[in-house]
This record gives structure tokens, sequence and C-alpha cells, in this order.
């Protein structure tokens, strides 16, 4: 088959994580099972924060922005895959496959710039609190929320339209469980420079410009509670900002582990294992790390739980 333009490419087989027959019903049900967990959990976040007046602060709002990225998140791949799955089916359409990839970096990118505001709060928080209403007001919030999602939407909009311009050969199988970038981008038959250029650039600018603005902030806020006197007002301050910062470390360190090991081994498939780490696993650690190392959520569930406990009499009666 020659090399032809991307809109006549029909489909492409997603190969998944193993292509084991005995495998295929234990990956179905663990990744059912985490896709539920995920969806349930940051569900559950979103909910508290909105039902509780107490919670509609700046720290609170970009929470449940971050749960609702990494639902959207996860939801564009493992729908999918666990379709494939069940119908013995590893096709994707050429659409579907664009599609998947667009929604992939969308959320991706907003998952990592929302972690970066998250942060730019907790600075502003621990090192100017005097002027910390000021500062983060809700008009200045709404607006990194939106810068956020139309740099987010641009970028993945910018990447798709590059992969479009790629004429890919007979070989059409993505050794991975969902149609990733780089994967499109290296089963390329046409000239890939210019893709991989502008790939490489977005995730030193999107990726690792966001990175340093987070260590900037992680590096004023431990010199403000350094300069705190007493113990506990030292583990106060720091407990403010705790889960978040486990957060980021979980996210990064899988991403960087992902790209690393794929870099060391040179295999696809590897690399497709290492990406269930921060494609699902962190996205569903996000609501157990902040619902056990926050006071105020773990109270907002509990009284949502308290609210849904008296309704239910209500309704039965």
């Amino acid at each position: 088959m020659e090399p032809g333009n991307g809109t006549q490419i029909s489909e492409f087989l997603l190969l998944g994580l193993s292509e084991a027959p005995e495998l295929q019903p234990v990956i179905f049900g663990l990744f059912l099972c985490m896709y539920l967990i995920t969806v349930l959990g940051n569900l559950l976040i979103i909910l508290a924060v909105s039902s509780n007046s107490h919670l509609h602060t700046p720290m609170y709002f970009f929470l449940s922005n971050l749960s609702l990225a990494d639902i959207c998140f996860i939801s564009t791949t493992i729908p999918k895959m666990l379709l494939n799955i069940q119908t013995l089916n590893k096709a994707i359409t050429y659409a579907e496959c664009l599609t998947q990839m667009y929604f992939f970096v969308l959320f991706a990118v907003l998952d990592i710039l929302l972690l970066t505001m998250m942060a730019y709060d907790r600075f502003v928080a621990i090192c100017h609190p005097l002027h910390y209403t000021v500062i983060m007001n809700p008009q200045l919030c709404g607006l990194l929320v939106l810068v956020s999602w139309v740099t987010s939407s641009l970028y993945s909009l910018l990447q798709s339209l590059m992969v479009l311009q790629l004429s890919f050969c007979a070989d059409l199988e993505i050794p991975h469980f969902f149609c990733e970038l780089n994967q499109m981008v290296q089963l390329a038959c046409s000239d890939n420079f210019l893709e991989n250029i502008v790939m490489y650039f977005g995730v030193g600018m999107l990726g690792g410009g966001p990175f340093v603005g987070i260590l900037y902030s992680y590096s004023k806020i431990v010199s403000s509670i350094r300069a705190i006197p007493s113990a506990q007002g030292k583990y106060k301050a720091f407990s403010t900002c705790a889960s978040h910062l486990s957060v980021v470390s979980l996210f990064y360190s899988t991403s960087l582990g992902v790209y690393l090991s794929s870099a060391g081994t040179h295999s696809s498939q590897s690399s497709a294992t290492a990406s269930v780490m921060y494609t699902v696993v962190t996205p569903m650690l996000n609501p157990f790390i902040y619902s056990l190392r926050n006071r105020d959520i773990k109270w907002a569930l509990r009284r949502l739980a308290g609210m849904a406990a008296i309704k239910e009499p209500l309704s039965l009666g």
C-alpha cells in the first residue's frame, strides 16, 4: 500500500497491553474497577466542594476543576479499551483515533496547568497571607481556569492538525491501548521531523515550564515555612499544601518514569504498560490523597454522606 493522505486511512489496530487471550478477562475486570473508582471518587470531590459553602475557596475551586479534568482524562481512553476487549475487536477508526488523541492531549495538558495554578494558590496563601483574598479573587481564579482550558485546547488542536498532515503506510498497528501522540507520529511513513519538533517543544513549554513554576513556588513556600517560629505553625502551614505536593510528585514521577523507561528499553509494549501509571493510576489516587490528607474534604464528604442517609428514608417513606 502506497503512503497516502491521512483521510484515506480507514482504521488502526490498538494492540493493547497484552495479546494473550487468557489475560483479557483479567485486564477487563481490573481496568473496569479502576475506571469506576476514579469516576466515583472524583465525582464525590466535586459534589463535596460544590455542596459546601465553606469549601468555596480558590484552592477547592481548582481542586474541583482538577477532578473534572481527571474524569474526562481517563474517559478518553479506558471505555474504548474495555469495548475492544469485550467485543474482541482491536480496530479504531481514523476519526475516532484522532478524536481520542485530541482529548487525551487536551486533558493531560489541562491537568498540568491546573496543578500549576494550585501551586501558585498555595504560594500566595503561605508567602502573602495578608493579601491572599485580594490577589486570589474569584475573577482571577476564573480567568486562570479559562486560560488553562483555552491553552490546552489550542495546543491539542495544533497537534491534531499536525498529525492530519502525516501519511501512513500499511502497518497500522499501534502497540498501545489508546491513540497516543508519540505512537501516531512514529507510525507515519512521511517525514515527521516538523511534528517531532512541535511535539517536543510543546512538552518542554507545557510540561517543563509549569514544572519549573511549581518548583519555584515550593522553594518560596519552604523558605516561608522555615521562617515560622513555632513547630505547630510550621506543621499547619505545610499541611495545607501536602496533598497538592503528593499529587504533583505522583503525576510527574510517573510521567517521567514512562519516558525514561521507554527510552531505556525501546519497547513500545513496556511503554504502554508504564503509561498506565499516569493515565489511570494517578487520576484514581488523586481523590484518595485529597480526602485522606485533608480534614475539610473529609468533613464535607461525611456531611454529604449524612445528607444522603437522611434523604433515603424520606424517599422510601
